[in-house]
């Protein structure tokens, strides 16, 4: 008897650790796919934009007079300004200058932005935007050096690497260096849509590329300089100082709004496909709390949806004022990874106004004529994409040179 209950004894124990041990590795399981989950839904915290990386940048600073473009989106990890980092250190700033929506980010699309001061560091501020797109000779005689930093979010249409576009040439012609802190593009998996043809070349479109480029700022940078599309050839003396721990395929969730009317990620995925809408007789949503989130006109056909815009922060006053306006809410649609035309189409197709839903703008917008004669013309998505296609392919060809991460 005895020999078997030890027997049973050395039974019990030896169930009683193997369960222990294999809770333990289901906890270890568990505890391994939580922790990588949470990378997964925090890619974005281990990322240091070019700001960030502030030990390759600040020794190029030290007793030089910096000129600054920057604005809202200028921020550390931290949340400090660029421009105020920058004085903590000692550096010089000469003047700031300031693109479409201004220094402080609060001026409406297209809105005339006037040259000032910064009242919380009293540092004058010359606006980029409107008659002044290019700084001129005078305005840069007392600079060493140039920085740049600004959040893009990979639309050919989104003014900010226009304005990138016209420092890098200000910059070639008087002989100053710049120096660009990059940023993760947010949508920077996506090269999609029609290339721009030089015949509608604007600042809403300067170069021969896709409404959707996948490059960084820095990329964009390096494209520019290395293609020479500055005027007369020029390139200018370029330093790009890259993020860390990043690559293209991350989800990068922007800290700071990069204009008034894209309030959030969301907004800032769908701004793409819907800002063509801008070039129609359809509302995008400003005037109202989701721009870049919904669309709609009083010509679309009534539906379960409907918004009405007024003034507000962003839009003082915006297309359809106090007017119902009919379509749908994308606020909830799933992530796209294209430019999408189908929301396009449908509300060409179900207006009650065809010969008006189209304005001159959208030929810049799309930079080519062909995507609205496509779309009147009754020509499905899958033939508009594929009419892209040999486009696409040699540009990510010639950019392939120019990519950083």
């Amino acid at each position: 008897m005895i020999p078997f209950f030890k027997t049973f004894l050395c039974l019990i124990f030896l169930i009683i650790i193997s369960t222990s041990c294999s809770a333990r590795k289901t906890d270890l399981r568990e505890n391994v796919k939580s922790d990588l989950e949470k990378t997964k839904n925090n890619s974005s915290a281990a990322i240091k934009t070019g700001a960030d990386n502030y030990e390759n940048y600040l020794p190029l600073l030290k007793n030089k007079k910096i000129g600054i473009v920057t604005n809202q989106t200028g921020i550390l990890s931290n949340k400090t300004h660029l421009v105020d980092f920058l004085l903590e250190k000692n550096i010089v700033i000469q003047k700031i200058f300031a693109p479409e929506h201004g220094f402080r980010g609060t001026a409406d699309a297209g809105e005339h932005v006037i040259d000032g001061k910064d009242s919380k560091t009293g540092l004058p501020i010359i606006s980029l935007y409107g008659d002044n797109k290019k700084p001129k000779s005078e305005q840069l005689a007392d600079i060493d050096i140039m920085l740049f930093d600004l959040q893009d979010v990979g639309a050919r249409f989104y003014t900010y690497i226009s304005s990138l576009h016209y420092i890098m040439e200000a910059c070639a012609e008087s002989n100053i260096p710049l120096l660009v802190l990059d940023r993760p593009n947010p949508n920077g998996n996506i090269v999609d849509g029609p290339i721009l043809e030089t015949a509608f070349s604007s600042f809403v479109g300067m170069h021969p590329i896709p409404l959707l480029h996948g490059m960084t700022i820095g990329e964009y940078a390096k494209i520019i300089n290395g293609e020479k599309w500055l005027k007369n050839g020029a390139q200018c003396k370029l330093t790009v100082i890259p993020c860390i721990n990043y690559n293209r395929k991350m989800n990068y969730s922007l800290p700071v709004k990069p204009s008034p009317n894209l309030p959030n990620d969301q907004a800032v995925n769908l701004y793409a496909s819907l800002c063509l809408f801008e070039g129609t007789n359809v509302s995008v949503g400003r005037g109202t709390e989701k721009q870049f989130q919904i669309y709609g006109s009083p010509y679309l056909p009534k539906s379960g949806f409907s918004f009405i815009p007024k003034p507000n922060f962003g839009a003082q006053n915006p297309v359809y004022n106090g007017i119902e306006c009919y379509g749908e809410d994308l606020s909830t649609h799933t992530r796209v990874n294209r430019l999408e035309l189908k929301w396009l189409i449908k509300a060409y197709q179900t207006t009650s106004d065809k010969p008006k839903f189209f304005n001159p703008f959208f030929t810049k917008l799309a930079g080519t004529k062909k995507l609205q004669q496509q779309i009147e013309n009754g020509t499905s998505e899958d033939e508009i994409r594929q009419s892209w296609e040999k486009g696409l392919i040699e540009f990510k060809k010639m950019r392939t040179k120019y990519l950083i991460y």
